[in-house]
This record gives structure tokens, C-alpha cells and sequence, in this order.
């Protein structure tokens, strides 16, 4: 909230020690809208993340499919620093690359889910899920 640095829960779903750089550049490429989205071969649709990450674990891929990884922030819900239903938390190399309305969602407190999972996730552009 208020653009508050916090450490949230989540089950390590990566290798230790991995190189972010490429999802650093994806990152900023999606909140500038400078990706057309790529195509999930899995599902054969538009998707505006990385389909295939080479840092996730086989089991990382089986939490972040369930959503499992999510599970640890109920911790962070019960010490008020989330809340269950509210925007998600963006990372901190994000924020340099946000517009001046972007930030808007950082001034509520950030939450396990919202609307813009319920409404296609992945599926969504940045610009359209700041504004969901």
C-alpha cells in the first residue's frame, strides 16, 4: 500500500541463484505495451507472460499451475499487509517503468486475487489490467 516495500510469501517455484535479466526485459517490455503477447503452445492462445520459463522447477510448474505458490500469502493477509481481494503486488524493477496512472494501484493495499485474475490473467494487457 502506498508503494510500501514488503517481503510476501510465496513456495520457491525457481532455481536458486537463476538470471532474471530476461524476464527484467519481458517486464518492462509489458507495461510499456511493447509486446504483441506470445503464444502458450500448451493452450494455443494469446498469453502476456512467459509461456515457458526456463528458471521454474517441474514442481514450481505444478504449484504455479494450482496456484499453490500463492497459498504461504495468507500470512501476509493475517498480519495486514494484504488483503484477500485487491490489486497484485508488483515487483520492484517494475515500478520505474510505470506511468503516472499505473501507480494509482499502488495506493491500496495489495491482495491475493482480483479482478484481473478472474478475468483472464495472463490473457490480459497491462494497461487493461492496472485498469481491472
Amino acid at each position: 500500500m502506498d508503494g510500501m516495500p514488503f517481503k510476501f510469501f510465496k513456495f520457491r517455484t525457481m532455481t536458486v541463484g537463476n538470471n532474471d535479466v530476461s524476464h527484467r526485459d519481458f517486464a518492462k517490455d509489458f507495461i510499456k505495451g511493447q509486446t504483441k503477447g506470445l503464444v502458450d503452445g500448451g493452450r494455443r492462445q494469446r498469453v502476456f507472460k512467459m509461456p515457458t520459463d526456463p528458471r521454474v522447477t517441474s514442481i514450481g510448474k505444478f504449484l504455479r499451475r494450482t496456484s499453490l505458490d500463492e497459498l504461504p500469502q495468507f500470512i501476509n493477509v493475517l498480519k495486514g499487509e494484504m488483503t484477500l481481494v485487491g490489486p497484485r503486488p508488483p515487483l520492484a524493477y517494475e515500478l520505474p517503468h510505470y506511468q503516472e496512472w499505473h501507480k494509482k494501484r499502488l495506493t491500496v493495499k495489495p491482495g491475493l486475487t482480483g479482478l484481473w485474475q478472474v478475468s483472464g490473467r495472463s490473457t490480459v494487457p497491462f494497461d487493461e489490467m492496472v485498469r481491472l
